[in-house]
């Protein structure tokens, strides 16, 4: 019996999905358990169970994950929003000692890296990688810059507050409007995002791009596997310098003048369910790693696989069961 825990599940009904799947496909017991703030996040009812917790920022926080884990006798805590990341890679050791538990989480050092955007160009540059050119305070000061040019807050998510920016005025706009904004250069290519997957050492698993078609809020809204061998290169010399563990998103430009990494986001990233569906399975890998598997680095995932996705209602009824 394996009992997964799905933090801030919110509207991650596919990720919910693929773990009740993974665990039917293996023949396994166990429950897949999720929990939110907010008893009309539409994921808690495809859950096999679900708990209402206290927000991230909340002294009760780890604490009601505790209740919950020992409650169900949760194997392992998936977190999917980055506000929760810093919090419990800080709280990591203490809440496996409290639990059965382990929670999928990278070293803190690894969130501080990926949460923070002049952290990650930092991270780039340092190990030679290829990025977007920083647009500092001196070149501002001194229009030392071309446009068009490309403005994000510093610890943004989801694509909140970021802007593509034409003209001087735009500049002077965004630069008052954008909480603690951080400016590069715009770059122009082919927008991929890359899942890849780890095992709890860090060994690289999985690797697997998509080219993004078409996003809304954030997120992908269509998107294209395709075995691009450059952009898996690349990624695997990324991720062999920065050892996240779990399943990882990076994105990235692929230029005229080769590959520009945009960001990394240490958890399931909300198109995820592309890549587990295309066979580079994240939850069934968890499960395997949980019962004990070595797994070895593969690509053993359909290339041109196409994902579209879109909205689904959910129906509740007054008892509060889904209908």
């Amino acid at each position: 019996m394996i009992n997964v825990l799905i933090t801030s599940a919110g509207r991650r009904v596919e990720l919910i999905k693929c773990f009740k799947e993974a665990r039917d496909d293996m023949n396994l017991e166990g429950n897949v358990v999720a929990v939110d703030i907010d008893n009309t996040a539409p994921a808690l009812y495809h859950a096999d169970k679900h708990y209402i917790i206290s927000r991230i920022n909340d002294k009760n926080y780890i604490t009601d994950l505790i209740k919950v884990c020992n409650e169900e006798n949760i194997h392992l805590i998936v977190p999917t929003i980055d506000t929760e990341l810093l919090k419990l890679s800080e709280y990591r050791e203490f809440i496996q000692k409290n639990t059965n538990a382990r929670v999928l989480i990278s070293d803190k050092s690894v969130i501080e890296i990926c949460r923070n955007k002049f952290n990650t160009q930092r991270f780039f540059i340092e190990n030679n990688f290829g990025v977007p050119r920083l647009i500092e305070k001196k070149d501002i000061e001194n229009k030392n810059y071309d446009f068009p040019l490309f403005i994000k807050p510093l610890n943004g998510s989801s694509s909140i507050n970021t802007f593509k920016v034409n003209s001087e005025k735009e500049l002077d706009f965004f630069l008052n409007y954008v909480p603690n904004p951080i400016v590069q250069e715009y770059v122009s290519g082919e927008e991929y995002t890359i899942d890849v997957f780890t095992d709890f050492e860090s060994k690289i698993i999985t690797v697997v791009p998509r080219l993004r078609l078409s996003t809304r809020g954030g997120e992908v809204n269509k998107g294209l596997v395709k075995k691009d061998a450059i952009i898996i290169k690349e990624v695997i010399k990324v991720i062999e310098v920065l050892r996240p563990i779990g399943h990882i998103t990076i994105q990235c430009m692929k230029t005229v003048d080769g590959i520009k990494f945009i960001e990394i986001n240490p958890r399931f990233g909300g198109g995820a369910p592309i890549s587990i569906k295309a066979g580079a399975d994240s939850p069934k890998n968890l499960y395997k790693l949980l019962l004990g598997e070595k797994l070895e680095y593969n690509e053993e995932y359909k290339d041109n696989f196409l994902g579209l996705r879109y909205d689904e209602a959910v129906f509740i009824t007054s008892g509060g069961e889904l209908e």
